[in-house]
């Protein structure tokens, strides 16, 4: 059922909790034994299947001899408020579980950096614009749910103007910005709302030449999260047409920065890039 799915929270604290347990040299018999209950209920904590209490929580972190990095069990302890939470887009069914969860992951991140190699990154997107998107063929969907699609989207990017929002650090091509998505009158205001956007105090933004040549990039697009606190490493997202692949093993995460930070030296100055972008849309 489409409601018992666990959220992105209640998957990361039962990957932590095993990591914490294997740490301490238990077995998930000596845990069950520890909270006073059998061991299939441990399993299927640890299988993110089943909540647990924050008292539960508390006592399995005394027992993995952790409870005195308070950090750590502050960030736990946030996780199994908020793992019982479902995201607004769980709420409102809208997505599918793989997007549901990349959304999870852009409400949850202190640091988005994205790499774009045909479109507009999603949180930069006007509503034309994705509409055309979204509905390009050969799209299925209705015009229903390609206007809720299109809602969601542009609410997603509500993460950029919270009291706290993630710093956002996405690099597009020249390609994507001279592609004509929903015909000129709406690339023109896509790239007016870019250049705005790119002036956000959260929001950098840098173009890759055609000049450049062949670089790192040529393989495809990819977003890379990163995440105030340590019980979240970083998340590498790599959408493609039918969901959304993720990555989190510290050699892809690791990789995909370098490929990262090697497309930010060969992209233009975020300066020189609005000038391209203003250029593009004379071009218009």
């Amino acid at each position: 059922m489409a409601g018992t799915r666990p959220t992105v929270r209640r998957r990361r604290l039962a990957a932590k909790l095993v990591e914490l347990r294997e740490q301490a040299d238990k077995t998930p018999q000596e845990a069950a034994e520890r909270i006073g209950c059998h061991r299939t209920k441990i399993n299927k904590i640890e299988n993110a299947r089943l909540g647990i209490s924050l008292g539960e929580l508390r006592d399995l972190l005394r027992f993995y001899e952790v409870d005195d990095d308070q950090a750590l069990v502050d960030d736990m302890v946030s996780l199994a408020r908020r793992s019982r939470e479902p995201g607004w887009v769980q709420r409102v069914g809208l997505a599918r579980p793989t997007f549901t969860d990349f959304i999870d992951y852009e409400s949850a991140a202190d640091y988005i950096r994205s790499y774009q190699s045909s479109l507009i990154a999603g949180l930069l997107q006007t509503p034309d614009y994705a509409r055309a998107v979204l509905s390009c063929p050969p799209s299925t969907l209705g015009h229903e749910e390609v206007e809720a699609l299109v809602e969601s989207r542009i609410k997603r990017q509500e993460v950029l103007e919270r009291a706290d929002p993630p710093r956002l650090c996405v690099i597009e091509t020249e390609a994507a910005l001279r592609l004509q998505v929903g015909g000129r009158q709406a690339m023109r205001k896509q790239l007016d709302h870019l250049e705005t956007m790119a002036g956000h105090p959260s929001v950098e933004v840098q173009v890759i030449p055609d000049r450049a040549g062949a670089h790192a990039g040529l393989n495809g697009s990819f977003v890379l999260f990163g995440f105030p606190n340590p019980t979240y490493s970083d998340v590498v997202c790599v959408e493609h047409r039918t969901g959304t692949l993720y990555m989190e093993t510290q050699q892809e995460t690791e990789e995909h920065t370098l490929i990262f930070d090697s497309l930010r030296s060969i992209a233009l100055s975020p300066g020189d890039s609005l000038g391209l972008i203003a250029q593009v849309r004379q071009d218009l």
